[in-house]
């Protein structure tokens, strides 16, 4: 069998990031058809994404922990 020739998923390696039009177009489909919108819903979290990637996010402080005294 031929590998396939669909583009890779992934998290963090992922060239392709929400931008906030992108959750603009979700988040208006999302209402016209009647669906939920509010807080936790897919649309919030894309929006919440996309101000992330538009922002540049910092660094997490989850992998470093404290830094050391000087």
């Amino acid at each position: 069998m031929p590998p396939s020739s669909k583009p890779a998923r992934g998290g963090a390696a992922s060239a392709n990031k929400t931008t906030p039009s992108d959750a603009s177009r979700i988040q208006s489909s999302q209402a016209k058809s009647g669906n939920d919108t509010g807080k936790g819903s897919f649309p919030s979290r894309v929006q919440s994404a996309a101000a992330k990637n538009a922002a540049g996010s910092p660094p997490s402080s989850k992998a470093g922990g404290k830094a050391p005294k000087a």
